[in-house]
Order: structure tokens, then C-alpha cells, then sequence
């Protein structure tokens, strides 16, 4: 058989187990039959696997030679909470779950690097191989981490990579510094004294409150956060009273929301500010006011050293289609749990253009194949140079 054919065939592989997946998505810490496709995979190359990290988490480790640097690739596996439209083959046989973010691809990629690495064996030292579960806000990085990761796999460097509809195919961007933002949550309730919608003045209004809350909620972004340091505030959703109750002033409005940041230090300030405009307006109407602060993901902020190992990686297999100035998201991974505790780079693969509901979380979103071949070989170049034997 030719060369051209072998890889050829391995393609064919890996569509199909890609699609596979996309047909049987299961979301955070429920991944028990893609763990096992993935624990099955990795046995076969002959590599150690340990499985539980996380509930579902698997990590399989290959050492070849005696070099001793060590590197993890991490790559997520869970599905998300909502309907698939589109009508494709391999379109998601449970209803209400769906792989629209791509993890189905990203599980693929690194199953197919960890496949060609045990074969060519084409390095000296030992590669992790991460695939994780729960990214979709569950914290699955955050109990693998808590479960012990780093003390049973110690690495010198963690890399993890994400599709990016919009780039083409064989297109990367890889920059460092701050890649995706914060992710936290915030919930405030005003408690007032609740009375007949006609008769205000004997209670005390808790929605006029909030009214305020949520008009002055901007001037935190746009008055106290420093205007070079990018922030997102926003309430996301709004619930007092009853609607089939029209002349009711309720005790209490609830509002929620989340909050953005690419600093450790604008993150405290979100907090802090958040809590005290609450509390401000709470006191303006003689009220009270309950505030939580829930954080859930830190910043994604790649390290210079190992984005520039991954830089050079992603140019070996694009070429100048690679972006060194692409814009940091204000969408969270919880990949961020890995990098704070080691060095780490967090990379972007084309999905091809970001058309007919080819963006993430659309519920017509579907990993473009055409990534498979430049995604494996990002991660077999970038461990055959990081690990040069």
C-alpha cells in the first residue's frame, strides 16, 4: 500500500469516529461510552491509560526514549444541553444533546495524533495524552486538576486546541498572552416589602430598584474599569412578580448575569463593583440587598515560552496561514484550570467559514472534517519538535 493511501485511510478512520461521536453526544461527567471509545483506542497503541481523573476524565501516556521533558495535550469530549436542526447522517441520535462546539473534532484530533505518535515514535520523552470532561461549564478541568492530574502526570508544558469558525481548514492562530476571558456568575436579589400595585407607597418597590440596578449596571465597564482593560457585565436574565398577578408589587426581584474579564485584577474589581452598586441602590430605596459573586473559570492566558513552542509547531504544518494577531474571545474554557497551575498554550484551528450555522452553541454546528488531517498533525509536529530526539 502507498504512503498516500495509508493516510488516506487513517482520514477515513477518523471521519468516521468523528461522526460517530457527533451521532451520540453525551454531555459533562456522563461521557461513559466516549471515555470507553477513547480508553479502547488508546490500549490499542500499546500506551498506559488511567481513567476516573475527573469521573470520566482519560489519560493515556507515552514515553519514548529518554528525554526528560514532558508535555500534556488536552483535549475536551463533552456535548451540549440543546437540540440539533440540521439534517446530516450522522446527526445526534438523543434528543436535546448535541455536539455544537466542535468536541467531537477536538477528541478525534488528539486520538489520531496519539495513534500516529505510537506509531512513528519519532521523539524522546513522554507525552500525556488529556481528554477531559465537562468543559461546558460543569468544571471538569477543575476535578481533574482536584482528583490529582498534575501529581500522577507531571508536565513541564499543557497545550489545548479549539476549532475557530471563520479561519480556513489548514489555517491556525496561535498568539500569546490572554486568549479567552473570565467566566463568572453573578446573582443579586432586592428584598423590598411587597403591597398592591395601586397603593406603592406602602410597601416598598423592589422592581423599580432593580430598574435602576440594571441601568446604571454599564457604568462599571464604562466608568470604573480602565478602559484599556477589556470587561464584559451583563444581566441575563430578570424575574419578579407573576404575570397573571398584574396588580401585585412583589417582596423581590432577582437578577443574574455574567461577568468578563482577562485579568486576575479586573476580575476583583468586577466583583467588588458589582456588590457595590447593588448594595448602593439597595440603601437609595431602603431596601435590602443579597449578592453572590459564584467564580467559575479564570482567564485563558497563554505563557510566551510554550506559545511560542506551539507557534513554531503551527507554522512547520501552515505555513504563513498562521495568525500571530488574532483577538482574544470573551468566551471561557475551563482549559485555564491546566495553564495556571503549568505553562500553557492554548492554540485555534480553522473550521472553515462561519456561515449557515457554522458557529459554536448554533444548534446547525458541525465539526468540518477538513480540519481532521491539519489538526493531527499540529499535535504530532508540535510534540516531534518540543520532544526532539
Amino acid at each position: 500500500m502507498a504512503v498516500n493511501e495509508d493516510v488516506r485511510a487513517e482520514l477515513d478512520f477518523l471521519v468516521a469516529l468523528r461522526r460517530d461521536l457527533h451521532a451520540h453526544p453525551e454531555l459533562g461527567f456522563e461521557e461513559e461510552r466516549t471515555s470507553q471509545i477513547v480508553a479502547e483506542h488508546l490500549t490499542e497503541t500499546g500506551m498506559k491509560v488511567h481513567r476516573g481523573l475527573g469521573g470520566t476524565g482519560v489519560v493515556g501516556t507515552l514515553t519514548v526514549g529518554n528525554g526528560p521533558r514532558t508535555i500534556g495535550l488536552r483535549a475536551d469530549m463533552d456535548a451540549l444541553a440543546m437540540p440539533e436542526t440540521a439534517d446530516r447522517p450522522y446527526k445526534s441520535t438523543v434528543p436535546g444533546k448535541m455536539h455544537a462546539c466542535g468536541h467531537d473534532g477536538h477528541t478525534t484530533l488528539l486520538l489520531g495524533a496519539a495513534r500516529e505518535l505510537a506509531r512513528t515514535r519519532n521523539f524522546s520523552g513522554t507525552v500525556h495524552f488529556i481528554f477531559q470532561p465537562a468543559e461546558e461549564g460543569r468544571g471538569g478541568a477543575k476535578r481533574m486538576v482536584e482528583d490529582g492530574l498534575f501529581e500522577l502526570f507531571p508536565c513541564d508544558a499543557v497545550y489545548g486546541l479549539h476549532n475557530m469558525p471563520g479561519l480556513d481548514t489548514d489555517e491556525m492562530a496561535v498568539v500569546a498572552g490572554p486568549q479567552l476571558a473570565s467566566s463568572d456568575s453573578w446573582q443579586v436579589r432586592f428584598r423590598g416589602v411587597g403591597t398592591h400595585g395601586a397603593k406603592p407607597h406602602l410597601g416598598k418597590d423592589p422592581v423599580t430598584a432593580g430598574g435602576h440596578f440594571l441601568a446604571s449596571l454599564q457604568t462599571i465597564v464604562g466608568r470604573v474599569v480602565d478602559p484599556l482593560q477589556p470587561a464584559v457585565v451583563s444581566a441575563c436574565s430578570v424575574q419578579a412578580g407573576d404575570p397573571k398577578a398584574l396588580n401585585v408589587i412583589p417582596d423581590f426581584i432577582d437578577i443574574a448575569g455574567t461577568a468578563r474579564a482577562y485579568t486576575l485584577r479586573v476580575r476583583d474589581q468586577l466583583e467588588e463593583e458589582i456588590g457595590r452598586l447593588a448594595n448602593g441602590v439597595a440603601a437609595m430605596f431602603g431596601i435590602e440587598a443579597e449578592y453572590r459573586f459564584i467564580r467559575r473559570i479564570p482567564p485563558v492566558v497563554n505563557d510566551a515560552d510554550a506559545t511560542a513552542r506551539a507557534l513554531a509547531a503551527a507554522q512547520a504544518v501552515c505555513g504563513d496561514k498562521v495568525r500571530t494577531d488574532f483577538p482574544p474571545s470573551t468566551a471561557g474554557d475551563d482549559f485555564a484550570f491546566f495553564s495556571q497551575d503549568v505553562p500553557g498554550a492554548y492554540v485555534w484551528l480553522g473550521n472553515g467559514p462561519a456561515v449557515d450555522g457554522a458557529l459554536h452553541h448554533n444548534t446547525a454546528y458541525d465539526f468540518n472534517d477538513g480540519a481532521i488531517g491539519t489538526g493531527v498533525k499540529f499535535w504530532t509536529t508540535l510534540v516531534e519538535q518540543e520532544l526532539a530526539a
